[in-house]
Formats: structure tokens, C-alpha cells, sequence
């Protein structure tokens, strides 16, 4: 009986030290493995061996990339003023040793070393910048972060800052300030808008002006050339009569008689009085000369050909 219970008990602990023995590591961590509190190596994932007994598991490290969450602080910037900051950190762990015994508490080392490169790189400027500059500060914090946990066997491959939150009263401020910049392109491009609007009125007024004076001076030089015309036609017609009279003929005299006579008429017709007209004796001999006139005017007609073609 008594050696059925040692065999029974050898063969439990064959079986326990077969399973000490051996390890199955999951994929995407990697177990570092300690004998007698001493690192020697490191299993990676799938089945892995160590002396039962002697050697022990360490420290299971994650070797995926990982996602923290870094809590929101105040910062205050380069003008005084108070932000609360927030963000998210992504890194991984490369060298599974390193990052088990060169730091104690990874996590909470990288988050305060984010942190603290944060107030560093927005307390460096001025909150205008900090707001639009976001990216900039993310590329600064990430370059001083990774520098600083390359010694831990970690690699930092993102930083984003989340939100940048200014004090209530600072975001009113700028609120007003924003409206009030609005405000003033508005008025900017008005009067903009009035100003080509009268740019373009005085020029529409300028070609009117030019177009009429240009009119003016057309009118100007056609009733010029028809006095012209008129004064030639006069001078021939004088000329005409003019020979008449040194060839002896006397209806040329009654030409002219006549001719001021009827437009002394025609002045007397116009006049808007009420016209009373006493004519002595002698006007009925003038009148009567008219047909006399008339062949004068045809012999003339005559003498002096087809008349000139009105200039172009």
C-alpha cells in the first residue's frame, strides 16, 4: 500500500514538473522568463520550454500597439492664458525586456511623459498658435516622447492632442472678436461694392457725355455744310441775277423786289399778334411781277445746268 502511494505521488509529480516545464505564449505577447529572480530570456508566442523548478515566468508583456488615454490638464500658455488639454497616445513595446525591467510602471511613465511635454510645448506659445498649431505641437511631442522611451524597448507612433479647451470667458472673448472681424469685411466689401458701383456710374456717365458731345460736334459740322451749301447756292443765284441785270433785263430788279417783299410777308405771318396789313398801290405791281419771277427763275434754271450732287 505504501508503495502504491509513493509511485502514485511520483507520478504526480513527474506530471506537475512536465507541466512547469512547459509554456504556451499567446500571440501578440511575449513572457520573459526568470531563474532564481534572474532574467534569461524572453519566450515568444506558441510553445516554449524551461527548466521545472528553476526557471519561472516574469513578466507577460503586451507586444501589440496599445492606446492610452492621456487625462486632461490645465496649461497655461506663453500669454497667460489657462487651456485644458486632453489627448491619446499610441505606442508599442519592441524589446520585451527592456520594457519589463528598465521602468517600473510603463503606462504611467509614458503618460506623464506626454504630459509634461505638453505644458512644455503649449506653455511655449501664445494661445492663438496653440489653437491653430495642433499639429505642430503633436509633432513636437511626439519627437521628445519617443526620444525618451527608447530606452524602455518602446516605440511611440502617434500623440494627438483631443480638445483645447480655452476658460468660458476667453471663448466669449473671442467669440466677440470673431464677429466683430466678420462685421468689418462685411462693411469692407460694401463699401467696396459702393465704391465700383460709382467707379462704373461716372464711367457710363463719361462715354454719355462723350457720345453726346461727339453728337453735338456731328449736328455742329452737318448744319455747317448745309449753310455752307446754302450760302454757295445763294452766291450763284446772285451771280446769275447779277448778269441778268448787267445784260439789260429788268425782271432780275423784280427779282430781288420781290423777294424781299415776300419775306417781309412771311416775317409778318409769323408773328403771333394780330395781324393788320395795308399794302399801298404799288404792291399789287410787285405782286403781279411774281410770274415774271417764275420765268426768270426757270431761264436761270436753265442757264446754270443740272444742279450739283449734295456732297458726301
Amino acid at each position: 500500500m505504501g508503495t502504491e502511494i509513493f509511485v502514485g505521488v511520483l507520478l504526480l509529480f513527474v506530471v506537475i514538473t512536465v507541466l512547469k516545464g512547459v509554456r504556451v505564449v499567446p500571440q501578440g505577447f511575449e513572457w520573459t522568463v526568470e531563474r532564481f529572480g534572474r532574467y534569461t530570456h524572453t519566450l515568444t508566442p506558441g510553445l516554449g520550454f524551461i527548466i521545472p523548478w528553476v526557471d519561472g515566468i516574469g513578466r507577460k508583456i503586451n507586444m501589440m500597439e496599445q492606446v492610452m488615454e492621456v487625462p486632461g490638464q490645465d496649461v497655461i500658455t506663453m500669454d497667460n492664458a489657462v487651456v485644458k488639454v486632453d489627448g491619446i497616445v499610441f505606442f508599442q513595446v519592441l524589446d520585451a525586456a527592456k520594457a519589463a525591467y528598465e521602468v517600473a510602471q510603463l503606462e504611467i511613465a509614458i503618460i506623464n511623459l506626454v504630459m509634461t511635454n505638453i505644458r512644455t510645448s503649449i506653455g511655449s506659445m501664445a494661445l492663438d498658435e496653440s489653437l491653430s498649431k495642433r499639429d505642430e505641437i503633436n509633432a513636437k511631442v511626439l519627437v521628445a516622447v519617443d526620444l525618451a522611451t527608447h530606452p524602455w524597448g518602446v516605440k511611440v507612433n502617434r500623440i494627438e492632442l483631443k480638445d483645447i479647451q480655452p476658460p468660458r470667458d476667453l471663448i466669449d472673448a473671442m467669440a466677440k472678436q470673431m464677429k466683430a472681424e466678420r462685421e468689418k469685411r462685411a462693411n469692407i466689401l460694401e463699401a467696396e461694392g459702393f465704391r465700383q458701383a460709382a467707379i462704373l456710374r461716372a464711367e457710363g456717365e463719361k462715354q454719355s457725355a462723350i457720345l453726346e458731345a461727339e453728337g453735338e460736334r456731328e449736328a455742329a459740322f452737318r448744319e455747317a455744310e448745309a449753310r455752307e451749301r446754302l450760302a454757295e447756292a445763294e452766291a450763284r443765284a446772285t451771280e446769275m441775277v447779277s448778269t441778268a441785270i448787267a445784260q439789260g433785263d429788268v425782271q432780275a430788279i423784280n427779282y430781288f423786289v420781290a423777294q424781299k417783299y415776300v419775306e417781309a410777308l412771311k416775317d409778318f405771318a409769323a408773328s403771333p399778334n394780330q395781324k393788320l396789313l395795308m399794302l399801298p398801290m404799288e404792291t399789287t405791281g410787285v405782286l403781279g411781277s411774281l410770274a415774271g419771277i417764275a420765268e426768270l427763275a426757270k431761264a436761270v434754271q436753265d442757264k446754270a445746268g443740272p444742279t450739283l450732287p449734295p456732297r458726301a
